[in-house]
């Protein structure tokens, strides 16, 4: 896959979470419709691709079906949806004095910043996030060759 690809898939599946989380979507081809109107073009079948990656549930409410962004309210989010994020955009970690930092494909940053945010791993603070690079800072006394050792054992971990 291209740099380019990844940049365009790394947007596109930001923008989901972004859409479910903020709208009520029932259907693949709701997501669709709702990307093409933002000019991001996907047929269904890498939406679906998309939904399955980014661990997107369906629910049944009140008010009929929607697809929700997993992490919402209590539950933060799966281990398995951090990892394939850390495999598909962490090109290397560096630690500094301030705390770790990762280097994505360009646009790719923001997507793998909100999965480690929306993770709430115990030692770390929280993320910003540029196009192609992560600073995560670590909670206070935690130390930045901790942070990198707690995202390995995420990629290293059993699906």
């Amino acid at each position: 896959m291209s740099r380019g690809n990844g940049a365009v898939k790394a947007k596109r599946q930001q923008t989901i979470l972004s859409l479910v989380g903020e709208e009520r979507l029932a259907s693949q081809e709701e997501i669709r419709a709702r990307l093409a109107a933002l000019g991001l073009e996907a047929t269904q079948s890498t939406i679906s691709r998309d939904v399955e990656e980014l661990g997107l549930a369906r629910v049944h409410d009140h008010d009929g079906v929607r697809y929700v962004v997993p992490g919402n309210g209590a539950s933060p989010v799966p281990w398995r949806l951090l990892r394939h994020l850390l495999e598909e955009f962490a090109l290397s970690f560096t630690r500094s004095d301030h705390g770790l930092v990762v280097r994505t494909p360009p646009g790719a940053a923001s997507a793998l910043a909100e999965g480690i945010d929306r993770t709430e791993l115990p030692d770390i603070a929280g993320t910003i996030a540029g196009d192609n690079t992560i600073l995560i800072l670590g909670r206070e006394g935690v130390a930045p060759a901790a942070l990198e050792r707690a995202l390995d054992q995420i990629m290293e971990a059993d699906a």
